[in-house]
């Protein structure tokens, strides 16, 4: 039998937290609170000239351990002093140690539009993510092409920006067949968490059209700026700027 991966183990997990949603709430009345949440422009501000940086606030990963205690409000405001974009605020609770009240906490502090990270699987966790943030993370590994096109098509439908992850060929083609107009190349592979800059530079040709976000393995303004010559829109900094934040404004100052 096929060992399970890191990311099916994380999948499996958000399975269970979208029975618990869908077993608590009534999905009418989520879906009404979703449509009326006024929206940032998460695509908006990745369209604007210059690299756009995507900072992330998150105290621990898989790949990485645990990395540091933060305090998601405080956190916010400094990236945003920074010159970040965009907050990326990771809602995962078992390996990632984060949640929605950090994800509350963060987007009240700032300004910036806010992505809900998380393992979405299911339709009832697009509609929570559009009650409280402005982007919604969906990974291409986790769907078949018809799921991926209905929560691209209910995440748009609720106002949110479906920010679709990709990190080969074929889910690549998933993300374009469903209609994303935002995709992340995921440097890292979830299934070994192995990092390889070259992934984005060997998907994005193939992604021409939308707009690009380079997501793992940026540790400095040389990362950065690889990526940006390879046609990334955005990079996504977590672990590095969680260690480093004055990180972001080195990459945000970009010449």
């Amino acid at each position: 039998m096929k060992r399970a991966t890191v990311l099916d183990e994380l999948a499996a997990g958000a399975a269970r937290r979208a029975q618990e949603l869908r077993g608590t709430t009534d999905l009418d009345v989520l879906y009404q609170e979703a449509l009326l949440f006024e929206k940032r422009d998460f695509a908006g501000a990745l369209r604007r000239p210059g690299l756009a940086v995507i900072s992330e606030i998150k105290r621990a990963s898989p790949s990485a351990g645990f990395i540091r205690e933060a305090d998601p409000a405080e956190w916010g405001a400094r990236y945003e002093a920074e010159g970040a974009s965009c907050l990326s605020v990771l809602t995962e609770p078992e390996r990632f140690r984060g949640s929605l009240h950090d994800l509350d906490a963060a987007r009240d502090a700032t300004a910036l539009p806010v992505l809900r990270k998380d393992f979405t699987v299911d339709e009832a966790q697009v509609l929570e993510a559009g009650t409280r943030a402005d982007a919604v993370l969906l990974i291409a590994a986790l769907f078949d092409a018809a799921a991926l096109a209905r929560h691209v098509s209910l995440a748009v439908e609720v106002g949110l920006t479906p920010l679709v992850e990709v990190h080969d060929e074929e889910e690549a083609d998933l993300a374009l067949e469903s209609g994303a107009q935002i995709i992340g190349v995921n440097n890292r592979d979830l299934r070994d968490f192995t990092v390889d800059l070259g992934t984005f530079e060997r998907l994005a040709p193939k992604l021409a059209g939308a707009t690009l976000v380079a997501e793992s393995g940026v540790k400095g303004p040389q990362d950065a700026r690889r990526l940006r010559d390879a046609g990334a829109d955005a990079v996504l900094v977590g672990e590095a700027a969680m260690r480093d934040p004055a990180l972001v404004a080195r990459i945000a100052s970009l010449p």
